[in-house]
C-alpha cells in the first residue's frame, strides 16, 4: 500500500495534475476530497467526466464512476461479495477501494485515453423501450446490430484462415507458446523498468521530502509523532553520521598516507646526512628514555639559567645605582674641587692610575701570550710527527687500494661495455622474435577462422543439399502427401492463397468505396438520431418531473382543504 501511494502522489505531482501532494496531506483528505481526484483522474481520461462532486449527487457519481470503469475494464480483486464492498465503498470515498483504481488509472493513462475515446463509438447504446416504438429509430438500431455482426463474422473468419495458415508450420503449439510468452515477458519487463525508475525517483523525493520536514520540525520544536517518523530521524541521523564518519575516515586515510609520505622522506633524508636507519622497538624506546633523562636535565639546565637570569638582573640594578650614586659623588667632588682651586684634580689622578693599570695589564697578558703560544707550538708539533707516525701505514694501504680500485673501474668499464653491446644484441633478436610470433599467431589466426568458415560454409552446403534431396524426392514421389509437403507444392499455395485475398481485398475496397458516402450519411444520422434522442429524453425527464411536482401541488392543495 505504502508504494501505491507514493506512486499515485509522484503522478499527481506532475502534469497535468500539479496538485502539489505530499505523502501526509494526501493521506490525510477527506473522502469527499479523494473521490474528487478520483474524479478528475477519470476526466483527464475521458473529458466528460469532468463534474464538481459537490453538484453531483453520491448516486450519480457512483453510477458513472462505476460506467467508465466498466468501459476501461477495470477488474477488482476478490469475489462477486467483494464487488458489492467495492461499489459501496467507492460511493463513500473509502480509501482501500480508491487507492488501488488510482495506482491502475495513473499507470495506463494514455491506453486509457485511447480506449476511453474509442468506446464511444463501439459500445452498443441502450435505447429506451419507449423509443424504439418509433420506424426509424427501430431501423436504424437494427442496421446497426446487423453491420456489426457483419463485421464480427469477417473478423472471425479471417482469424480461422489466419490460424490454418499458420498451423501447416512445424511445431505449431510449441512456437505458439513461446511467442506469448515472450510477449508477456517483454511486457512484464517494460512494466518492471517503468515501476523501478519510478520507485528510485519516488524513493530520491520521499527522502528529501522527509528531510525536510523533519528539519521542519526540529525547528519547530515539535515533537515527532509515531514510530515511523521516528526511526525516519533516526536513519537519517545514521545516514549523516555514517557520512560524517566516512569523510573523517577519508580525510584519516588522506592524512596517514601524507604522513607516511613524509616518514619515507624523512627516513631518506636520514640515511643520505649519516647513513643510519631509523631507530625500531626497543632501540627506540632506549632512545626516548635517554631522551628523557636528557629533557629532565635540560628542565634542570633551564631553571639553573632562569636563576642566574634574575641574580643577573638584581646585579644589572645593583650597578645601576651604584654608578648613579657614583655620578653623584664625582659632582660634589667637582665642585668641592672648584672651591678649592684644583679642578680637575681627580679626573687626571684617575687617568693616571687607569693607564698605569692598563700598562702593567697588558706587560702581563704579552709574557703570557708568549709563553702559550711556545708552548702550543710544542705541542701541535708533537702531535703533528705522531699523527705522521701513525698514518704512515695507512697511506701505504691506502695506494695499493687506490691502484686497485683504479684496475677495478677500468675492468668494471670493459665489463660493462660488453654487457651493453650483448644486451643490445639480444635486444635486437627479441624485438625479431616478437614481431615473427607476431605474425604467425596472426596468421593462425587467419588460418582457424578460414578453418572454421569453411566447415560453417560446408555444414550450410550439406544443409541445403539434404533440403534439395527431400524437395526432389517430394516432388517425384508419387504419393500426394508427399507432394504436399514439397515447398513449391506450398509456395504455390501460398501464392494462390494470396492471390485470391487480393482479390477479396480490391473487391472489399470496391464495396467500401461505392459505400463510402452512404455510410458517411448514415453516420451523420445516427449522431443526429442520438442528439434527437438525448432532447427527447431531457423532455421526457422535464415532462416527468413537471408533473410530479404538479401531484405534490395538487395534494398539498387537498390537504389544506381538508384542514
Amino acid at each position: 500500500m505504502s508504494d501505491q501511494i507514493k506512486f499515485i502522489v509522484d503522478s499527481l505531482n506532475k502534469e497535468p495534475f500539479r496538485k502539489n501532494y505530499n505523502l501526509i496531506t494526501f493521506d490525510s483528505l477527506e473522502p469527499m476530497q479523494l473521490l474528487q481526484v478520483l474524479s478528475d483522474v477519470l476526466a483527464e481520461i475521458d473529458p466528460k467526466q469532468l463534474v464538481d462532486l459537490r453538484e453531483e449527487m453520491p448516486e450519480q457519481t457512483a453510477k458513472r464512476m462505476l460506467s467508465l470503469l466498466g468501459i476501461l475494464k477495470y477488474k477488482p480483486s476478490g469475489n462477486a461479495t467483494d464487488m458489492s464492498t467495492f461499489r459501496q465503498g467507492l460511493v463513500i470515498g473509502s480509501k482501500p477501494v480508491i487507492y488501488p483504481v488510482l495506482h491502475w488509472l495513473l499507470q495506463r493513462t494514455n491506453e486509457l485515453k485511447k480506449r476511453a475515446y474509442l468506446a464511444r463509438f463501439l459500445i452498443k447504446l441502450e435505447v429506451p423501450s419507449e423509443f424504439l416504438q418509433d420506424e426509424t429509430v427501430a431501423d436504424t438500431n437494427k442496421q446497426d446490430i446487423s453491420a456489426m455482426e457483419e463485421e464480427k463474422d469477417q473478423l472471425i473468419k479471417r482469424v480461422e484462415h489466419l490460424k490454418k495458415r499458420v498451423e501447416t508450420a512445424q511445431n505449431y503449439q510449441w512456437m505458439l507458446k513461446i511467442a506469448r510468452q515472450l510477449r508477456v515477458e517483454k511486457e512484464r519487463e517494460e512494466y518492471l523498468a517503468q515501476q523501478k525508475q519510478e520507485q528510485k525517483n519516488q524513493i530520491n523525493e520521499i527522502n528529501t521530502e522527509i528531510n525536510q520536514l523533519i528539519e521542519k520540525k526540529m525547528m519547530r520544536n515539535e515533537p515527532i509523532e509515531g514510530k515511523l517518523s521516528l526511526y525516519r530521524q533516526q536513519a537519517s541521523i545514521i545516514s549523516r553520521k555514517k557520512e560524517a564518519k566516512a569523510e573523517e575516515l577519508q580525510e584519516a586515510k588522506e592524512k596517514l598516507a601524507s604522513l607516511e609520505r613524509e616518514a619515507s622522506l624523512k627516513r631518506n633524508q636520514t640515511r643520505e646526512f649519516d647513513g643510519t636507519e631509523v631507530l625500531k622497538g626497543d632501540e627506540f624506546k632506549r632512545y626516548v628514555s635517554k631522551l628523557r633523562s636528557k629533557s629532565t636535565v635540560f628542565k634542570k639546565k633551564h631553571q639553573i639559567i632562569a636563576e642566574l637570569k634574575a641574580e643577573f638582573g638584581l646585579l644589572q640594578r645593583t650597578e645601576e645605582l651604584l654608578k648613579q650614586r657614583h655620578e653623584n659623588i664625582q659632582q660634589q667632588l667637582q665642585t668641592m674641587e672648584e672651591k678649592k682651586g684644583i679642578s680637575g684634580y681627580s679626573y687626571t689622578q684617575e687617568e693616571l692610575e687607569r693607564v698605569s693599570a692598563l700598562k702593567s695589564e697588558v706587560d702581563e697578558m704579552k709574557g703570557r701570550t708568549l709563553d702559550d703560544m711556545s708552548e702550543m707550538v710544542k705541542k701541535l708539533n708533537s702531535l703533528v710527527s705522531e699523527k705522521k707516525s701513525a698514518l704512515a701505514s695507512v697511506i701505504k694501504e691506502l695506494r695499493q687500494l687506490r691502484q686497485k680500485c683504479q684496475e677495478l673501474t677500468q675492468e668494471c668499464d670493459e665489463k660493462k661495455s660488453q654487457y651493453d653491446s650483448c644486451a643490445a644484441g639480444l635486444e635486437s633478436n627479441r624485438s625479431k622474435l616478437e614481431q615473427e610470433v607476431r605474425r604467425l599467431r596472426e596468421e593462425c589466426l587467419q588460418e582457424e577462422s578460414r578453418y572454421h568458415y569453411t566447415n560453417c560454409m560446408i555444414k550450410n552446403l550439406e544443409v541445403q543439399l539434404r533440403r534439395a534431396t527431400d524437395e526432389m524426392k517430394a516432388y517425384i514421389s508419387s504419393d500426394q502427401q508427399e507432394k504436399r509437403k514439397a515447398i513449391r507444392e506450398q509456395y504455390t499455395k501460398n501464392i494462390a492463397e494470396q492471390e485470391n485475398l487480393g482479390k477479396k481485398l480490391r473487391e472489399k475496397q470496391k464495396v467500401v468505396r461505392e459505400s463510402h458516402g452512404p455510410n458517411m450519411k448514415q453516420a451523420k444520422m445516427w449522431r443526429d438520431l442520438q442528439q434527437l434522442m438525448e432532447c427527447k429524453k431531457q423532455c421526457f425527464l422535464k415532462q416527468q418531473s413537471q408533473t410530479s411536482i404538479g401531484q405534490v401541488i395538487q395534494e398539498g392543495g387537498e390537504d389544506r382543504l381538508i384542514l
